[in-house]
């Protein structure tokens, strides 16, 4: 039998139910908020996410699914999207727009990582952009549309995390403290920190080994050597959240695992997904477009939301839809009839499944779908142009018109 590849999934019903429920959620916010879907191709030039992401970022050197095109080009399966929807920005010149540009998306990602819960190898995101402005009200902005998602998917109980990992300015002397700090403890620390000691000490915060979390304690933090526009920026950004009553914890070792990241980072946490407790990550990347080719110097700040650990977290809590209304046919002429009728309740609004066989089967089989009514049509009900209406819960059976049937469905919605 050949079954889903390592890492990959089949999303069935009734989850899949709760993913509509999520990304409808999304999309909704979203709107409020005056962002506008962008899709992007699944497959990109192995260079966009070398560049953008960083060559020395887990998911360049471990992660990507890269190959080689038959006309000898290197491809690789898109492993986030920031770098795509700028990518798409800058080769469709949508700096010419008017104002903030405001794009979202929502779609599967690929990385080649151990398969973990919540974690796939093909995974889902919702992710959006704002491109076009330096200003802390935007990250504010972007931050409590992200608290508003969460809560309106159903999600509680999750901790909004906060940082600033400067910029151009402050960043490069804060890296050389943290080279040297590192210089006599590396060799107690795990391959990977060894290694990013040298080429890239900031990633050494990102680091999960939990054996070297108390050195990574001891190290500096960047909060602590930040210039003056990146400290006033930070200030905005927290007086922002505080002004709108959106809790957060500032964790001063929170720097992201992607090189595009300055200023500021966040995350949020939730306690139910275990140790890779992350349901989503952004920050601002103001230097991602012209490291992406742009001539115009375009800062944007963005998130991903992980959907699979989003639907995780919320699918316990939400029931699915039960279906309205099982219509069982008595006799094969009531077919016609009951199709017809079917139609009707199903172009006001309510669900419905149709059975034939015999009545006692097939009201059993009403019972196992879960329907919240069950309704016989035969000759006898044709010809009077009334039906017995059960309600599948009480055992309750009336016997209604067409009307009062759509109307009672519509009562108990």
């Amino acid at each position: 039998m050949i079954k889903a590849v390592k890492g990959t999934r089949d999303l069935l019903p009734p989850a899949t139910e709760v993913w509509n429920r999520v990304e409808t959620t999304a999309r909704e916010v979203l709107g409020l908020y005056n962002y506008q879907e962008i899709r992007t191709p699944i497959l990109e030039e192995t260079q966009l996410f070398a560049r953008g992401v960083g060559s020395d970022t887990d998911i360049v050197t471990k992660e990507m699914y890269t190959f080689e095109d038959r006309d000898g080009s290197s491809l690789t399966l898109r492993p986030e999207n920031t770098a795509s929807v700028i990518r798409a920005y800058i080769e469709h010149r949508l700096d010419q727009r008017p104002g903030v540009q405001k794009l979202y998306y929502m779609g599967p990602m690929f990385r080649r990582e151990r398969p973990q819960k919540g974690r796939y190898r093909q995974f889902y995101q919702i992710g959006a952009e704002a491109i076009g402005s330096e200003s802390a009200l935007i990250d504010a902005e972007v931050i409590a549309m992200v608290v508003e998602i969460l809560e309106r998917a159903g999600l509680s109980g999750f901790q909004l995390l906060i940082n600033s990992v400067g910029d151009h300015d402050c960043r490069p002397q804060y890296v050389e403290r943290l080279r040297l700090a590192l210089e006599p403890v590396a060799a107690q620390m795990c391959e990977d920190c060894r290694r990013r000691s040298q080429t890239n000490p900031l990633r050494v915060l990102d680091c999960k080994v939990e054996h070297d979390q108390p050195i990574i304690e001891r190290l500096p933090m960047i909060v602590d050597h930040l210039c003056d526009g990146c400290r006033a920026h930070f200030d905005a950004v927290k007086k922002h959240l505080s002004d709108l009553g959106i809790a957060y914890e500032v964790r001063p070792r929170l720097v992201r695992g992607l090189d595009y990241y300055m200023r500021t980072t966040f995350e949020v946490v939730h306690g139910a997904l275990g140790a890779q407790n992350s349901v989503l990550g952004g920050g601002r990347y103001d230097g991602l477009a012209e490291a992406l080719g742009s001539k115009v110097h375009s800062p944007g700040i963005g998130f991903s939301i992980g959907e699979d650990r989003l639907v995780m977290s919320v699918e316990q809590t939400q029931a699915p839809k039960p279906l309205d209304l099982f219509i069982a046919l008595h006799r094969d002429a009531a077919v016609r009839h009951a199709l017809l009728l079917a139609r009707d309740l199903r172009r006001a609004g309510h669900s419905v499944e149709l059975g034939q066989g015999r009545l006692k089967r097939a009201m059993e089989l009403a019972d196992k779908l879960g329907a919240r009514f069950a309704l016989v049509v035969g000759d006898d009900e044709i010809a009077s142009g009334r039906y017995p209406l059960k309600d599948m819960a009480t055992g309750k059976q009336q016997t209604l018109t067409p009307d009062e049937i759509t109307a009672q469905l519509a009562a108990k919605n």
